[in-house]
């Protein structure tokens, strides 16, 4: 048995319980020095993504389209740092992983001008 230490820190790295919430990702398997997930219905047609730590300190991401018997390669890429892997997910994905600063204003605002206040001590 592997220890998910790496594992845990990619998720992390990735936007964690945010990065699940937004993009709807499941299924999560590690081994050693990856973790892999299943993806929501994106853009890119893929429906996992392997993300892997390489020797360099570096990650690999393989964003892959499986199906029975068939694993194809949808887009790949090699010496990504950790700061990037929320952008190239986004990028390829088309899915966001998290809400950005304009977006959660927006948001909060919505929330809150759609119940009207009422004081239950007035008539």
């Amino acid at each position: 048995m592997s220890d998910n230490t790496i594992a845990k820190t990619i998720l992390y790295q990735i936007g964690g319980n945010k990065f699940i919430v937004m993009t709807g990702s499941k299924n999560f398997l590690y081994g050693d020095n990856y973790l892999l997930m299943t993806l929501s219905e994106n853009k890119s047609g893929a429906n996992r993504l392997k993300i892997t730590l390489d020797p360099s300190d570096t990650y690999t991401m393989q964003f892959l389209k499986y199906r029975p018997f068939e694993t194809e390669i949808v887009k790949e890429f090699s010496d990504v740092y950790c700061d990037q892997l929320q952008d190239i997910f986004e990028e390829v994905t088309g899915l966001y992983t998290t809400l950005s600063e304009g977006e959660k204003m927006k948001y909060h605002m919505t929330l809150f001008s759609v119940v009207p206040w009422e004081n239950s001590e007035t008539e």
